[in-house]
Formats: structure tokens, sequence, C-alpha cells
């Protein structure tokens, strides 16, 4: 991948083999990092639910080298499965992927976006904040816990 790689971001289902093969990767590697009890990933069927908006990014090529969604709660929405490939990181995909989520609550009628992520995720921790994402409290189900940070954006002041 390059800079130039043109990027597609588009709905789709996340029960497509390729895609379940990114979403697995994603969970390993927070499998890594860290306990069962601090890992919030949605299961597949709670990602192709109604409320969900699941976008994938392919490159030039047609690859799936990210995804991400957007599930719907109201006036608020949680960002969830944002995951890029580890060779296609570095070239703007998860910032496009965050734009085409915020465009979707936008859509929506969303006024807040809310994310969880651990600690340690330092690349999406900076990713967040340059967005705009500012830490909050624990949210929806979510407990306190001390490898967990939460995060939250108003997109709809009015």
């Amino acid at each position: 991948m390059t800079a130039e790689t043109e990027l597609k971001i588009a709905s789709e289902d996340p029960s497509q083999l390729e895609i379940i093969t990114l979403l697995r990767d994603g969970e390993a590697h927070s499998a890594k990092l860290y306990p069962a009890e601090s890992n919030h990933h949605m299961p597949l069927s709670a990602l192709r639910a109604s409320n969900v908006r699941f976008l994938v990014v392919r490159d030039a090529s047609g690859r799936a080298v990210g995804t991400g969604a957007l599930a719907i709660n109201g006036d608020w929405a949680e960002l969830k499965a944002m995951w890029v490939i580890p060779e296609a990181r570095g070239f703007g995909v998860s910032k496009s992927i965050l734009a085409a989520l915020e465009a979707q609550g936008r859509c929506e009628r969303v006024r807040t976006l809310r994310l969880e992520t651990g600690v340690n995720n330092h690349a999406a921790l900076g990713l967040y904040t340059r967005a705009g994402f500012k830490r909050c409290d624990p949210f929806g189900d979510y407990r306190p816990d001390p490898l967990s940070v939460f995060m939250q954006k108003d997109i709809n002041s009015a």
C-alpha cells in the first residue's frame, strides 16, 4: 500500500469470510494486550443487528484493509470493530474509517459518539484525541476498568 492508494469505504455484511478474518485478527490483538474481562468486542450477530452500521475499507485491488462499526443507541452511538490490518497502517485508513463513521452518525441524527479502547492502544488513543474525542466516564453497560479508556465527541450541536 502507498499513500496514494485509493480507498473505498462502504457498508458491507460483516459475515463475509474475509471480514470475519479481520475481526478475529483484531480480537486476537486485543487478547495479547488485555485479559478477557477487559475486552469488549461485539459478536458477529450483534454487528449484523439493525441498529449497527458496519463499514469496510477496501484498497484499489478490492482487498479489505479495515473495518469500523457504529452501534446506534438513540441520540448517541458507540464506535466498535475499528481495525486496520498491520500492512495498511500509516496510510490514513483509520482516519478515513473514523470520518465515514462520523458522517454516518450525523446522517442518523446521532448527537454524541462514544467509544471504549484500551490504555495500551496508543495509536488509537492518538487518533481519537486528534479527532476531538475527550475522555469521559463509562457509559452504557460498561463498568470502570483500569485497562479501559472511555471517550466521547459531540458531533451535532443543534
